[in-house]
């Protein structure tokens, strides 16, 4: 990965921006997207970077930009923050966490508590951790200080900075997926180097995916493209406890993974295939017999239909704030999906 596009998806990955709120991260999205394409947003906050403006085919790349987070719903007389999680949590993972709650007078950092086990029942012990039951300090002394801090519907993410790791791989939260907003717009950076290439393309980085796959439907609504590939990560198979017979075999540094789904166009995915072949990029193959549970399946449907692909990058210890991805496999995921969009003829026809 060249290091210009490194330092972009660090400072991506970096910014919060959970679901509903992802306004910060939105503008680091589109402040790199203005460089090389027109860009604008929507009413939803989607963000909407186009090449080739006219051409043909209508293209549609989506990675949603948003990431799981936290939400305040009440502060008690103690001026501790109660809150609920924004997009699918194992609560396990966010007991002794710091967290960055996003406030109209700035970023508040506080620590998710909870008992400690001195002071528990021997039954206590053996169970696992509710959200319900744990609550954020932000070292105020009573409810009204905390409340001239935070207010209700607040948001925010857990504090973790990224790691690098030996053999081009990172730890990061985020990862899901920011990665896939990267991903799309590094295809559509290297697109607008080639000076062959017929298709009109759209890269959105999408909102609100992981409360309901929302912004990929307004977007695609709006587009109405003949055809879209939708950017997720999928789990890696390389860690104990994951099963290669119901999950595939995605290993980290073994490529992107193409679906081939019963909802997805196999124009699509075969075509993703072949360019894979001829790039001589290594991929690997996931099978999904209904949804694929990605903004892939909020596209397909729109209009009188999309015909949509997804590509996917191996992800270890998904939702959570230390999710760990090979780089390899993030720049290949964006070739596999540059070289695929250069290969369409003006009158591609997805009709199947």
């Amino acid at each position: 990965m060249r290091d210009a596009s490194y330092e972009f998806f660090k400072r991506l990955l970096s910014t919060p921006g959970p679901s509903g709120y992802e306004r910060a991260a939105a503008e680091v999205w589109r402040e790199e997207a203005r460089k090389f394409a027109d860009v604008r947003g929507d009413r939803m906050g989607n963000s909407l970077a186009t090449i080739g403006a006219g051409g043909g085919p209508r293209v549609m790349l989506a990675g949603h930009v948003d990431e799981i987070g936290l939400m305040v719903t009440h502060i008690d007389d103690k001026g501790l923050i109660r809150f609920t999680g924004v997009g699918g949590w194992d609560p396990q993972v966010l007991v002794g966490q710091r967290v960055r709650l996003q406030t109209k007078t700035g970023e508040v950092v506080g620590v998710i508590g909870k008992k400690a086990i001195h002071v528990m029942e021997a039954e206590e012990r053996k169970k696992v951790s509710e959200i319900k039951s744990l609550w954020i300090d932000i070292g105020a002394k009573d409810a009204d200080e905390a409340k001239e801090r935070v207010r209700v519907g607040d948001a925010g993410v857990l504090d973790q900075d990224l790691v690098e790791f030996p053999n081009g791989r990172i730890a990061s939260r985020s990862v899901d997926n920011r990665m896939g907003a990267f991903v799309v717009l590094e295809a559509l950076r290297l697109l607008s180097e080639e000076g062959n290439v017929n298709a009109e393309v759209v890269a959105v980085a999408c909102v609100q995916e992981e409360i309901g796959l929302y912004g990929a439907r307004g977007a695609a609504f709006g587009l109405d493209p003949h055809a879209a590939i939708a950017v997720d990560v999928t789990h890696a198979t390389d860690t104990p406890g994951v099963s290669k017979n119901e999950n595939g075999d995605h290993d980290l540094g073994s490529g992107p993974v193409i679906a081939r789904a019963s909802n997805l166009s196999p124009l699509v995915s075969d075509g993703l295939i072949a360019a894979a072949e001829a790039e001589e990029i290594p991929y690997t193959l996931q099978a999904d017999s209904r949804s694929t549970g990605t903004d892939a399946d909020a596209i397909q449907f729109q209009r009188a239909g999309i015909a949509t692909g997804l590509v996917s990058c191996p992800n270890r210890y998904m939702h959570s704030p230390n999710e760990v991805v090979d780089l390899s496999d993030v720049e290949n995921c964006a070739r596999v999906i540059a070289a695929y969009i250069k290969g369409l003829d003006a009158d591609a026809d997805f009709v199947r």
